[in-house]
C-alpha cells in the first residue's frame, strides 16, 4: 500500500496525517504547543516544540495504527506564513520566533517604509510592508537582539525548519517566499537591489525550490525520533493557506479556498500577476499559479476564545448531553435571526491584517441591551468572522479577482450554521470538500506529485478531492446581512482613531 505523509504546523497545534492515493485518511492526530505573550503585541512560539509534537504524533500514529513505515513513499510539510526561524550554522535555533499576528516591528516597518519607499517595495514584492510578515521581525532581531543576530546562519519558515529537522538540508519554498520583501513576486526569486535596500544579509536566505521538489531524505537521527523509515522521501512543502488551497481543489483562475482554522481569509487562484496594497500576494505551491489572499486575525480562535471564556455550563453538561460545549454553543446561535437583532462583533482580537492592517485594531460588540443572549453574542462572532470575510472578497473583486465559489476547508467548516452564515453575508455558494484534513493533504499532494505517486496535479486532485455539501446563500438573509455589514464598516471608520490612541502594541 502507498501512503503519503502530511504535516501540518498551524498556529495552535501540528496534524499529522497518513493518506491513502484516494485521499482517505489511514491515521492522523494533533500536537500541541504553547503560543508565548511575554509583551503586549508579542507572540511568539519555540520551533523546538514544533519538532517536538511532530515526532512524538508521528511515532504514536505509526505504533497505534499499523503503519508500516516502508509505506510512506513521501513527506509533504506546510506551515503558518511569517515566521522567522534563526538558526545558525549547526542548525540550532537561536530564539523563539514571533508569529504571524505578532507586531513587535510596526515602527521598524514604518521607518523603513519611508527609507525604502513604500512603492518600490511593493512593486518588487507586491506586498505592503507590515509588522506580521518576517522582514520587520528579521530587522527588529538587528536592532533589538543584536546578541542572536550575530549568529544567525539562515532564516527559516515553518515548513522549511520542520523539512530540516527531517533532512538536514536547508531549503526556501517559493510559496513562502512572499514573507520577505525582497523576494521577486513576478520572477519567484531573490531580488538583490531590494534585498540590500532592506539591510537583509544575502547569507540569511536559503535557495528557493518549486513546493513538490524533493529536497532531501529522512536522515537516520529523524528515523529513530520520528518512527519513519530512514531515506523516505521529503518535499519542499508551502505556504499552509496555499496547501489548503489544493487540498481544497483550487487549481484554475477564480476558484477560491475559505479559509477557517485559527486565522480566517480566502485564496483566489490566479494565473496573471494581480496585487493589492490591502491584501496579500503569494505563489501558490501549484506551478505557474499565484494566490491573492485576505489573511484576518479572526477566525476558528474566536470561537476558541469565546468557548475558553464563557463556555463553563457547556463543558459542564457536554458529558451529560453527548454534544461538545462548541456543538452547544452553535445550537443556541442556530436559534437566533440573521443579523442577530442588531449585536455587530468586530473580530479584530489580535490587531488586524488585510483589508485594513491594522495593529491597534480592537475586537467590539455593538448593540448590547438587556434582550441580547449567549446565543446572540455567538452568533454576532460568526457573523463578524464573515464580514472580515466578505471585506476582503469585495477589495479583491475591486483588484480585478471575481470570485463565484468558495470552497472552505479548516476547523470552521464542520459548522453548518457558520459556513451558512458565510454563504448569506457574501452571496456566494459554498462548496465543503469531504475531509477536514485539506490543509496536511495539500502538503501530502506536493510529495505524491514529487515523488511521482501522482502524474500530474490534476490528477492528484481528481483521486484525492471529494465535496460532502454545498451551502447555497438565502438571498433573503442575504439582504439582511448588507444592512448589518454596512454598520461592521461604518463602526471601524468611527472606531479606528480611538484605536490608534488606546493602542496596545507598545
Amino acid at each position: 500500500m502507498e501512503l503519503l505523509l502530511g504535516i501540518d504546523i498551524g498556529t495552535s497545534s501540528c496534524k499529522i496525517a497518513f493518506f491513502r492515493k484516494d485521499g482517505t485518511v489511514a491515521a492522523s492526530g494533533t500536537g500541541k504547543y504553547p503560543i508565548y505573550h511575554p509583551r503586549p503585541g508579542w507572540a511568539e512560539q519555540d520551533p523546538r516544540d514544533w519538532w517536538k509534537a511532530v515526532c512524538q504524533v508521528t511515532r504514536q500514529l505509526i505504533q497505534e495504527n499499523g503503519i508500516r513505515p516502508q509505506d510512506v513513499k513521501g513527506i509533504g510539510v506546510d506551515g503558518m506564513s511569517w515566521a522567522a526561524v534563526a538558526v545558525d550554522k549547526k542548525g540550532d535555533v537561536l530564539a523563539r520566533t514571533p508569529l504571524w499576528m505578532d507586531t513587535r516591528a510596526n515602527e521598524i516597518c514604518s521607518r523603513v517604509r519611508r527609507e525604502c519607499g513604500e512603492d518600490a517595495v511593493f512593486q518588487v514584492s507586491g506586498n505592503p510592508l507590515q509588522p506580521f510578515y518576517t522582514t520587520g521581525k528579521v530587522l527588529w532581531y538587528q536592532e533589538e537582539m543584536p546578541e542572536v543576530y550575530r549568529k544567525i546562519y539562515k532564516i527559516l519558515q515553518c515548513n522549511s525548519y520542520l523539512v530540516y529537522c527531517l533532512t538536514g538540508r536547508i531549503s526556501q519554498d517559493v510559496s513562502q517566499g512572499y514573507a520577505l520583501h525582497c523576494f521577486d513576486m513576478r520572477r519567484g526569486c531573490w531580488d538583490e537591489q531590494m534585498r540590500e535596500k532592506l539591510g537583509i544579509p544575502a547569507d540569511f536566505l536559503p535557495d528557493i525550490f518549486p513546493c513538490h521538489q524533493i529536497v532531501g531524505t529522512v536522515t537516520k537521527e529523524a528515523a529513530g525520533l520520528t518512527g519513519l523509515m530512514e531515506g523516505t522521501p521529503v518535499a519542499a512543502g508551502g505556504l499552509d493557506a496555499a496547501c489548503g488551497t489544493l487540498g481544497a481543489g483550487v487549481l484554475d483562475t477564480g476558484e477560491t479556498q475559505e479559509q477557517g482554522g485559527q486565522a480566517g481569509g480566502m485564496s483566489i487562484c490566479l494565473k496573471d500577476y494581480t496585487a493589492d496594497p490591502r491584501l496579500i500576494l503569494s505563489y501558490h505551491v501549484v506551478p505557474g499559479r499565484w494566490l491573492l489572499q485576505g489573511g484576518t486575525t479572526g477566525g476558528g480562535s474566536v470561537m476558541r476564545w469565546f468557548e475558553k471564556e464563557f463556555a463553563d455550563y457547556e463543558r459542564e453538561m457536554q458529558g451529560r448531553i453527548g454534544r461538545s460545549s462548541l456543538e452547544q454553543l452553535n445550537d443556541i446561535a442556530e436559534e437566533i435571526p440573521a443579523g442577530s437583532d442588531g449585536l455587530v462583533f468586530l473580530p479584530y482580537m489580535a490587531g488586524e491584517r488585510s483589508p485594513i492592517w491594522d495593529d491597534d485594531a480592537k475586537g467590539v460588540y455593538y448593540g448590547m441591551d438587556f434582550s441580547k443572549t449567549k446565543g446572540h453574542f455567538v452568533r454576532a462572532a460568526m457573523e463578524g468572522v464573515a464580514y472580515a470575510l466578505n471585506h476582503n472578497l469585495q477589495v479583491a473583486e475591486k483588484a480585478g479577482a471575481y470570485v463565484e465559489e468558495l470552497r472552505a476547508v479548516g476547523g470552521s467548516a464542520n459548522s453548518l450554521l457558520w459556513t451558512q452564515i458565510k454563504a448569506d453575508v457574501t452571496g456566494k455558494r459554498i462548496v465543503v470538500p469531504s475531509s477536514d484534513t485539506a490543509t496536511p493533504l495539500g502538503a501530502a499532494i506536493l510529495a505524491g506529485v514529487g515523488t511521482g505517486v501522482y502524474n500530474s496535479f490534476e490528477e492528484a486532485v481528481e483521486q484525492t478531492v471529494k465535496i460532502s455539501r454545498i451551502h447555497e446563500p438565502d438571498p433573503k438573509a442575504h439582504e439582511t446581512y448588507k444592512k448589518y455589514y454596512e454598520m461592521y464598516l461604518e463602526l471601524y471608520d468611527s472606531l479606528k482613531a480611538l484605536m490608534k490612541k488606546t493602542g496596545g502594541s507598545e
